[in-house]
């Protein structure tokens, strides 16, 4: 009767063990990848859910048939507008959609916003991204006031929303 292992014993033990930690360290690098990436794609998802709430909710709520549009070229517009909608706790702010330098901005004041902006303009500034386009377009005569808005994000998905403006805003 014996009470030890053998050295081949312990050597083939220590194989197995090996082989197996090698095998669970793989798993664990790879759903580390999975999981840094899948990060990545929900913050982008969030990142372009936000801005698309933002711009529906800036149109929806426009105040009586305040929305302008200054067509600046072929892929630029400048939106002005009122709206009930605001980011910065104001009340029936006005807000501009300018793009300058392939960026768009959403500019928020309590004075009305005129373009191009006056020196003593004041309002608060919302990055929207590095675009390539921005245009907005009306309705035909028959449908009134309903806008399609049409981002063309540089690196992200582009943006297209159909928005009616609600009665009553």
């Amino acid at each position: 009767m014996r009470k030890a292992f053998t050295l081949i014993e312990l050597l083939i033990a220590i194989t197995i063990l090996s082989i197996m930690m090698l095998f669970l360290y793989k798993s664990y690098a790879s759903l580390n990848r999975s999981n840094s990436f899948y990060k990545k794609e929900v913050t982008s998802l969030k990142h372009e859910t936000l801005i698309k709430k933002v711009i529906f909710l800036d149109f929806s709520l426009a105040v009586n048939n305040s929305i302008s549009i200054l067509n600046q070229g072929k892929k630029e517009d400048i939106v002005l507008m009122q709206s009930s909608h605001s980011l910065h706790k104001r009340y029936n702010p006005y807000i501009a959609y300018i793009m300058k330098n392939s960026e768009l901005y959403r500019l928020e004041s309590l004075k009305r916003l005129t373009y191009p902006l006056g020196v003593g303009s004041e309002f608060s500034v919302d990055y929207i991204g590095e675009v390539d386009g921005f245009r907005t377009y009306t309705s035909s005569k028959e449908i009134e006031d309903v806008f399609l808005v049409h981002v063309n994000f540089k690196n992200e998905d582009d943006i297209l929303l159909k928005i009616k403006v609600l009665e009553g805003s």
